[in-house]
Formats: C-alpha cells, structure tokens, sequence
C-alpha cells in the first residue's frame, strides 16, 4: 500500500498516519538497520524509511520529519552535506538529527554537529540504545 508517495508507514494499524504521532525518518543503505529501527519505534511514532541521501532530501523537501536518524556512511552524500541540505529547507518543522555510526569518531560526530545534528548513535543497536537516544532529545518513544 502507498500513502502520500511513501511505503506503508508504522505507527497505525490500518496504514493512515496519525496527525499527532511524532515522524521519524531512518536513513540508512542497510534494509536490516531500518527494519530494526521500524520495529522499535513503530508502535510510538510514524516510521518512515529512506535507502539513500537523495531519497531523504526528497523526503524531507515533501513533508519534514520530526526527527532524523541519518547514516554516517551513506555512499550518496556525505551525512554533514545531507545534513546541511535538511538544515536549508524552508518548513514549519526543523528535525532533531542524529548521525549513526558504527564506531566513536570524535571528528565526524563534531562536523555533524557543526552542521546542524543534535547527537549520534552508534550501530548496530538495540532497543535500549535507541530509546535512550531518543530521551537524549527529548522524543517520546
């Protein structure tokens, strides 16, 4: 089922998005690190999905998500230029943005940063890591 020109989204049983549920956009190139990411969050937020940093723009630019989980290794764009492109769309909403990497790299958590992103959180992860990111800034999920 398409909605809105998105997959079917998490967050409702019967597919419609519920205009006051929380949106989050996972952006990474692993299936598997956005399918744990759909089931953790789902039942607390509208889950939406992007592969590469082009699709997530594109996203972005339709309907800006509260919160943002980007990957550090996308291998479209950089996640500080992703960043800074979000960062310059004109919308009601401006994201909470973490990067997410696979170890601690002081230098791109700091040029995310710079660019416009709240925090990062390390993968894999599990639920705890996730929801303990997303108290970090202040997401109810």
């Amino acid at each position: 089922m398409v909605l809105s020109g998105y997959p079917e989204v998490a967050g409702s049983a019967d597919g419609k998005e519920d205009p006051d549920m929380k949106r989050c956009l996972f952006v990474d190139d692993s299936s598997v690190i956005r399918k744990v990411a759909k089931r953790i969050l789902g039942s607390d937020m509208i889950v939406v999905e992007a592969s590469t940093g082009v699709e997530a723009a594109e996203i972005c630019a339709d309907n800006m998500p509260d919160v943002m989980v980007i990957d550090g290794g996308l291998t479209d764009i950089q996640a500080v230029d992703l960043i800074r492109r979000i960062r310059a769309i004109e919308a009601p909403v401006k994201p909470q943005i973490l990067v997410s990497l696979v170890e601690v790299d002081v230098a791109a958590i700091m040029r995310a940063k710079r660019a416009g992103a709240q925090g990062y959180l390390l993968k894999p992860f599990n639920r705890a890591q996730l929801l303990e990111s997303f108290r970090f800034l202040k997401i109810a999920a």
